[in-house]
Formats: structure tokens, C-alpha cells, sequence
């Protein structure tokens, strides 16, 4: 008996895993093999990006930390430049643009409320990232 309950929620527990997996996507790296390359796959699988925090000076994105679900990733950047924290409860970004060049140069989100944020300024080569699956968010 004991053996078919656990069954049961190991089941629905990798059920509820898969569920979540698939409300997220990865879109891919990006840059041009200048500084410090970091990922966070594996990362969306702690839920959709609820929260953002981004360092910007005069020229450059600076600095970068993303919440998963109530995860936060490593802090990857310089210590210089203001610090924007972003995102509603509930909001999820459906879209990322932006540039670099030697540099990230500008961040751009657009969210499922519609709202589109912008860090930075925006000159370089484009990179743009959007979800791999229908009705899924980044």
C-alpha cells in the first residue's frame, strides 16, 4: 500500500515538474565571446522570470541577476551603476531585445501586461530572444 502512494506522488510530482518546464523556454546565449560567458539553463526550471535586476552606467548593461520562480541566479557583473529592480507579481516577460558590441549595451523587456522596459543605450549588433513554444514565457 505504503509502495503505491509513493508511487503515486513521485508521479505527480514529475508530473508537476514536466507542467512547469514547459510554461518556460530557453532561448539560446548570445554575445560575441568577449568577457566572462554565463548561462543560466537549467534555471527555468524553477518557474518563468518574475523578477530582474539590472546594473546600467552611461555606456554599458553592467551588471545582471534574474529570479526564477522564487530562485535567484548568481549576480554577474561589475559593482558599478545603478541598480533597477522590476516586475509585478504575477508578470512574466514574453520577449528580450537588445544590443552589444564589445559590451551589452542595452536591455529592452516587453511583458504579458504589456509593459516594455529599457536599460541602456541602444547601439551594436541586435540580439533578440523570444519563447520556443506557444503560450510559453521566457
Amino acid at each position: 500500500m505504503w509502495t503505491f502512494m509513493l508511487l503515486g506522488l513521485l508521479c505527480a510530482s514529475a508530473s508537476a515538474s514536466a507542467i512547469q518546464a514547459r510554461s518556460s523556454s530557453y532561448s539560446g546565449e548570445y554575445g560575441s565571446g568577449g568577457g566572462e560567458p554565463f548561462s543560466h539553463s537549467g534555471l527555468q526550471l524553477e518557474g518563468p522570470i518574475t523578477a530582474i535586476r539590472v546594473r546600467v552606467n552611461s555606456f554599458n548593461i553592467v551588471g545582471l541577476q534574474v529570479r526564477y520562480g522564487q530562485v535567484w541566479s548568481d549576480y554577474v557583473g561589475g559593482k558599478l551603476g545603478d541598480l533597477e529592480i522590476f516586475l509585478h507579481p504575477g508578470e512574466s516577460v514574453i520577449t528580450v531585445s537588445g544590443s552589444y558590441s564589445n559590451y551589452l549595451k542595452t536591455l529592452n523587456f516587453v511583458t504579458d501586461e504589456g509593459r516594455f522596459l529599457s536599460f541602456g543605450k541602444d547601439t551594436g549588433i541586435m540580439l533578440y530572444a523570444v519563447p520556443l513554444h506557444p503560450n510559453t514565457v521566457l
